[in-house]
């Protein structure tokens, strides 16, 4: 079995990069470099193996936000692509597996431990059913995991693509107010940083507010705040639509292992979910409602998921 390994998690704004023990999953050298630093992946990898002396690592896995459909991958929010197999002969590396980022960080929720999630609402998770896991950031992850005798199975997706469904008279007016900037009106289009900028907006166009665009930071920091209600309204909408299709993925492949919620937003905002229609949005689909009301969810809070969650899915790998 190899010792040790890099793994690294893309993000388009971010890359993480750490070495990993293969045999205890512990994470060292854990290194974050901005993504626009780097004209390529291949410059930041052996960047951070040079930095770190680590070029003696030969095996590498890498979760990335975008779709890993062959050996040509192309970022979705950022401008980075490359040849799996180009950039594996460029570095010399043994092994080099890339994965879609969400994918990844289904991989890592077997290995979390009690202090990296917390569950809200009710249900109970049975670990050897299904998992779903969401998560917002610069752009809105969801993936799937199939336990099996074996080890388990991933699902890559891109449901944060699919249509965003709205549910009453305010969020008509915000479907209709961003499909007149964007055209196809997908959860991502609320459910990320990004998405939580057009939201502000789309409700003040609601409300008739005249108002200058404020930051996904910004934002956030005046509901945690409670200092302007007009942010607050708008977390208050990001959590009512995550709570909806979180119950969506829970009822695609009756994921009764519970439905994780990571990325980089929603864990800063946890004093807000509690009093936020995320659980009653999950639980309510008519005739299914009792039937997702028996499915946990959870908050991922792990410092490093999507780099837990490679090497999770690279040791599963060398020891296939």
């Amino acid at each position: 079995m190899v010792k040790h390994a890099i793994v690294a998690d893309i993000g388009g704004t971010n890359a993480r990069f750490s070495r990993v023990d293969l045999e205890t999953l512990a994470l060292d050298h854990v290194v974050v470099y901005p993504c626009a630093d780097f004209a390529t992946l291949a410059l930041a990898l052996n960047y951070y193996r040079t930095e770190q002396q680590l070029t003696d690592i030969a095996h590498v896995a890498v979760a990335i936000a975008c779709p890993v459909n062959g050996d040509l991958v192309k970022m979705t929010n950022f401008f980075w692509q490359f040849s799996i197999s180009e950039t594996k002969a460029e570095l010399g590396l043994a092994e080099f597996i890339v994965l879609n980022d969400f994918t990844a960080v289904a991989m890592c929720l077997p290995a979390l431990t009690a202090s990296e999630k917390v569950k809200f609402g009710a249900g109970t998770a049975d670990t050897s059913k299904p998992m779903a896991v969401l998560g917002a950031g610069t752009g809105l992850g969801v993936g799937h995991l199939i336990p099996t005798a074996h080890g388990y199975i991933p699902l890559p997706g891109e449901g944060g693509h699919v249509d965003w469904t709205a549910q009453n008279e305010q969020e008509w007016f915000i479907q209709r107010y961003l499909a007149a900037h964007f055209g196809h009106v997908s959860p991502e289009r609320l459910l990320s940083g990004p998405g939580i900028e057009s939201l502000y907006l789309a409700l003040a166009a609601y409300r008739g507010i005249n108002t200058e665009p404020k930051t996904a930071a910004e934002i956030s920091q005046h509901a945690l705040a409670k200092t302007d209600e007009l942010c607050s309204a708008v977390i208050a909408q990001f959590f009512a639509s995550l709570g909806g299709l979180a119950g969506d993925l829970a009822l695609t492949l009756s994921t009764f292992g519970g439905v994780y919620v990571g990325g980089g937003i929603v864990p800063k905002l946890l004093p807000l979910l509690e009093d936020s229609e995320f659980r009653s949005r999950f639980e309510a689909k008519g005739r299914f409602t009792d039937f997702n009301r028996q499915i946990a969810t959870y908050v991922v809070t792990a410092e490093q998921p999507g780099l837990l969650g490679c090497a999770v899915y690279l040791k599963q790998i060398l020891a296939s």
